[in-house]
């Protein structure tokens, strides 16, 4: 009996090394599909000439203009960094989080998205990634606690899908230049709709633009299990886009906003980001 304790003790501390063990597996996991996105950047990329969208309609074209200076290179990887707000609650108790998070953004390719957000002694950390390794939702509590992981499943394939090219619209646009597998169209006066067709998967994406040309709001059909019924099916997704700035040549949001229901009175933005950084990694020579 004088050996329980002890007995005890030692397994505590093997539970413990094990999911220290396991979250490092995660984060090398993390920085290696960050790696393998970055190498998507081509190492010398054609420069952006208004010729290219000339064709397009005049709500497309007006966006390109306004998203993408003349003779800026064509880079279609961001790194983002952010600050913000992310909810773990509902429209009528959001809860939210102060967040702060990395990401890699290749769409239509994939991204890996790294966030960590903490209020008090309540702090939840992971990532949500999409590449041609894998997908993934992981996150673990404290650090220690993993509290939702899904990965490889086709339902959470094409919902991160849906996040990387409605993410690339604003943040990555030279990605989405017309070319194999991308369709614009025109939906009105003042909304352009992106078609990409990549790796099997296809994601259309709703643009509105403002007289100047800048993007001021997304909307997608998204497949999800954000709803009641926890069941995956197409619903209203979509966000807000504000305060531009000029970032090697790419005048992008650094103020988004996004949720379920986008346009519906059960909206709710449980994302809010403030970005403080982009750059595009230097190109791997492809």
């Amino acid at each position: 009996m004088k050996l329980l304790p002890g007995l005890a003790l030692a397994i505590i501390v093997l539970a413990f090394a094990g999911l220290m063990v396991w979250r490092q597996f995660d984060d090398l996991a993390d920085r290696r599909v960050g790696a393998k996105l970055a190498a998507f950047q081509v190492s010398e990329p054609a420069r952006f000439d208004p010729a290219l969208v000339a064709q397009l309609p005049e709500p497309a074209r007006r966006y390109f203009e306004f998203v993408i200076k003349p003779g800026t290179p064509l880079h279609t990887v961001a790194e983002i960094e952010m600050t913000g707000r992310f909810s773990l609650g509902t429209q009528d108790s959001p809860n939210y989080l102060p967040m702060a998070a990395r990401q890699t953004l290749a769409g239509p390719a994939g991204f890996v998205w790294r966030m960590s957000a903490q209020r008090g002694l309540l702090r939840i950390s992971g990532s949500d990634a999409l590449s041609h390794g894998g997908n993934w939702t992981r996150f673990w509590l404290i650090g220690l606690l993993p509290v939702a992981r899904v990965s490889g499943t086709a339902d959470h394939r094409r919902s991160a899908f849906g996040r990387a090219v409605a993410e690339a619209a604003f943040w990555t646009p030279a990605a989405l230049l017309p070319g194999p597998g991308i369709t614009w169209t025109q939906v009105d006066a003042t909304t352009a709709r992106v078609a990409v067709r990549y790796d099997g998967m296809e994601q259309s994406v709703d643009v509105t633009i403002a007289a100047d040309g800048r993007p001021v709001r997304i909307a997608l059909q998204r497949w999800s299990d954000a709803n009641a019924d926890k069941v995956f099916r197409l619903q209203l997704f979509g966000g807000l886009l504000s305060e531009f700035r000029d970032f090697d040549g790419f005048r992008l949001p650094t103020r988004v906003e996004a949720g379920n229901q986008f346009g519906t009175a059960a909206y709710f933005p449980f994302y809010l980001a403030d970005v403080t950084r982009i750059a595009f990694p230097s190109g791997a020579g492809r």
